[in-house]
């Protein structure tokens, strides 16, 4: 484990303590714990976001995509666990 300091102000500092007894915790622990959470959101948008982008390169370079209208109604059926045909993609007209 390596030491890292941080500067708070007062403020805050009074802030994170008054958080950190409320949780039953530390205000080492409390920091810790948010530095953790926020690092494990900014990598899940990281890998949204790569997600989001390689489907759209698959859009762009077939053409094909599901209209939204066709998409919902599954989506719908499926959260109502009613049976439902999963819809194609199609080259939509421009």
């Amino acid at each position: 484990m390596t030491t890292t300091t941080i500067r708070l102000p007062e403020d805050l500092k009074a802030r994170v303590a008054a958080a950190a007894k409320r949780s039953g915790t530390t205000a080492h622990g409390f920091i810790l714990e948010a530095i953790s959470e926020k690092t494990q959101q900014a990598e899940l948008r990281a890998d949204f976001d790569a997600v989001a982008e390689q489907r759209y390169a698959n859009i762009v370079s077939s053409g094909k995509t599901i209209p939204w209208n066709e998409m919902r109604k599954y989506l719908e059926a499926r959260v109502a666990e009613k049976p439902a045909k999963r819809p194609t993609a199609r080259k939509l007209a421009r």
